[in-house]
């Protein structure tokens, strides 16, 4: 049945989203066109309340339901699209997610800076445009307005989430590599072969064991790993990498970190002094 359900709503929300389009254009839709697709949409989301019940019943917990009924893309693009909304409350509290005690943070969100604040004035200037020349078409005025608005604080929202998510070199030797909201790759110190500042401009097609996190059509770092770690797409495509390339604001200094850790922690330690005699 849940796969009959996921069919169904893949079919009708399409269908939802080209009837409000019409709606919105001044297209003259039929009642009974109207009255077959509410009932259609209405259907879908009993049918999946339905279901959300009957496995929390079988013991599951509501976020393992949500799993079973959600396909992971979906869930991914709107988890990551609440962490660029939360990102926004942290860049204005000044505060950075996922930097302990003892972490050093690298930021990596100068580089795009200049690029995303261009886009989101071309963005305002859009929407106010728009807004003028629909002022004969209210409804469609106030739909764009909205759209417009949501897109310039998403954009806002990315730069946030790459202010307050940053490059992390962990007092363990660790690194967390990040790229905004939509990629966090931890990397243990145990499986950090080397670290080395390594500027790559206009970075090509990687290979299928390459992850490249360029910023601004960058990379700074590779770092190349003595046993393969699992990186995770944005829509949640998974595959073992060996190496990763990536941008740091201050990549000599993020090099310099690693390597005075991984140092500190292969040092021997020093010889024990004779003991005093009686």
């Amino acid at each position: 049945m849940k796969k009959v359900v996921r069919g169904v709503a893949y079919a009708v929300l399409p269908g939802e989203v080209a009837l409000l389009v019409c709606l919105l254009a001044g297209v003259r839709v039929p009642g009974y066109v109207l009255l077959a697709a509410e009932v259609l949409v209405l259907s879908v989301v009993l049918a999946e309340v339905v279901l959300f019940v009957r496995l929390r019943r079988q013991g599951l917990s509501a976020r393992e339901a949500v799993r079973e009924l959600v396909p992971e893309p979906v869930r991914r693009m709107l988890g990551h699209e609440l962490r660029v909304l939360a990102s926004l409350g942290r860049w204005a509290a000044r505060r950075r997610h996922g930097v302990g005690p003892g972490d050093l943070a690298f930021s990596h969100a100068k580089a795009q800076a200049a690029l995303l604040y261009g886009f989101t004035f071309v963005c305002v200037v859009e929407t106010v445009g728009l807004h003028v020349l629909l002022a004969g078409v209210p409804v469609l005025q106030a739909a764009f307005l909205v759209l417009d608005v949501y897109t310039v604080v998403l954009i806002l929202g990315l730069h946030a989430a790459a202010v307050t998510r940053p490059h992390v070199v962990r007092a363990d030797g660790g690194l967390r590599v990040r790229s905004g909201a939509h990629v966090d790759l931890a990397i243990g110190a145990e499986q950090i072969d080397s670290v080395r500042y390594d500027l790559r401009l206009n970075p090509g097609q990687a290979g299928d064991d390459v992850l490249e996190l360029a910023v601004a059509s960058q990379t700074s770092v590779t770092v190349r790993l003595n046993s393969p770690v699992e990186a995770v797409s944005l829509l949640g495509r998974r595959r073992p990498v060996t190496t990763v390339h990536f941008h740091a604001d201050d990549a000599r200094a993020l090099v310099a970190a690693v390597a005075a850790i991984r140092r500190e922690r292969t040092e021997p330690s020093p010889s024990p002094g004779l003991p005093a005699s009686a």
